[in-house]
């Protein structure tokens, strides 16, 4: 499962740009624009209060992590505010796994 969430967080990261970067590069960084169209329709509103709810638990599940000893587990923190869900939590997970297997191997 590892090399699974590690592919999905590449993805995560590749997908939202490809998307992204051609905005940015006709807007620049423009903030008050993103924020105006982010709430713009229903649909809109709707993906994006999603998005950051679940970014919210994303810095939570990072959190707990951190305190259980996942190692570099405030990277997901990092992802998720510098691309998106779509990389922090895979990125989360993946760590996590491998705190998993680091606990389970015999001494």
């Amino acid at each position: 499962m590892k090399r699974v969430f590690l592919f999905l967080a590449i993805v995560g990261t590749i997908a939202p740009y490809a998307v992204f970067a051609p905005w940015i590069w006709a807007h620049g960084i423009d903030f008050p624009l993103l924020l105006t169209e982010m709430f713009a329709t229903e649909v809109s509103r709707f993906f994006s209060l999603d998005v950051i709810v679940s970014a919210v638990v994303v810095f939570v599940m990072a959190i707990r992590g951190s305190l259980r000893g996942v190692r570099y587990a405030w990277l997901t923190i990092v992802g998720t505010l510098s691309v998106g869900v779509s990389l922090g939590l895979p990125l989360y997970l993946y760590l996590e796994a491998c705190h998993d297997d680091a606990d389970t191997r015999p001494l």
